[in-house]
């Protein structure tokens, strides 16, 4: 999968420790994307959600057989956002946006999916609109690996954004994002493993905002005189 073939990258990105936040530098990455928005409880994010493993499936036959051994089964991702992040903290789900994702390997060309998308229309229908193939970056990003069940990450949220993220000098530099390591419907909820990610930049403390603000203030009036 290019980025993705030494088996000690797939685990410094999709291992995090859950003791605590790890930064890691996250690749230039293709993946299959589906965009949506509503509750993540409602009928369409199961309809996208089936369409998204009915067009992958068929690619992964295809990297298992290239990869043999070292096919890594690549889990289900998901980027959440709200047009107002207010909405998103408070819960309001109706007025949430998500994009799930699965990362696919580089060889895999638009044909292929092409192919790929064809096949899944004749079990699930008319194609949604948004379906596609597309590199994604995030770069620089906190991590964390989260075990229970869905609708707990709010504490560890909570740690990152409130406490981390200042401490560090860090703010957010992206949608807040999910990896799914378990099947929901095979795992008992308080085992099941989710990476929380966050991208994130580096901003410069408001002491040294001040102290630039008063060192500059002081050359203008010197230069003044």
């Amino acid at each position: 999968m290019g980025a993705l073939d030494s088996k000690e990258k797939i685990k410094e990105l999709y291992q995090p420790s859950a003791a605590d936040f790890s930064m890691v530098d996250v690749p230039d990455l293709q993946f299959v994307m589906i965009d949506g928005e509503g509750d993540p409880g409602g009928e369409l994010f199961q309809h996208l959600t089936r369409w998204i493993f009915a067009v992958v499936h068929p690619i992964r036959l295809i990297a298992r057989k290239r990869m043999g051994k070292d096919f890594v089964e690549p889990p289900l991702e998901c980027l959440w956002w709200s047009d107002d992040m207010n909405d998103f903290i408070a819960g309001k789900k109706d007025k949430w946006k998500w994009r799930l994702m699965i990362v696919t390997a580089d060889w895999l060309e638009e044909e292929m999916f092409e192919q790929a998308v064809n096949e899944a229309s004749k079990k699930l229908g008319e194609v949604p609109r948004t379906l596609r193939l597309e590199r994604f970056a995030e770069g620089k990003s906190v991590q964390i690996m989260h075990v229970g069940p869905p609708g707990s990450q709010a504490t560890p949220i909570g740690r990152l954004h409130e406490e981390f993220l200042p401490t560090n000098n860090l703010i957010p530099n992206g949608y807040h994002h999910e990896i799914y390591l378990n099947d929901a419907r095979r795992v008992a909820p308080e085992k099941l493993r989710t990476v929380l990610r966050q991208p994130v930049r580096s901003c410069v403390p408001a002491v040294v905002k001040r102290r630039r603000s008063s060192t500059a203030a002081s050359k203008k009036s010197k230069a003044s005189k």
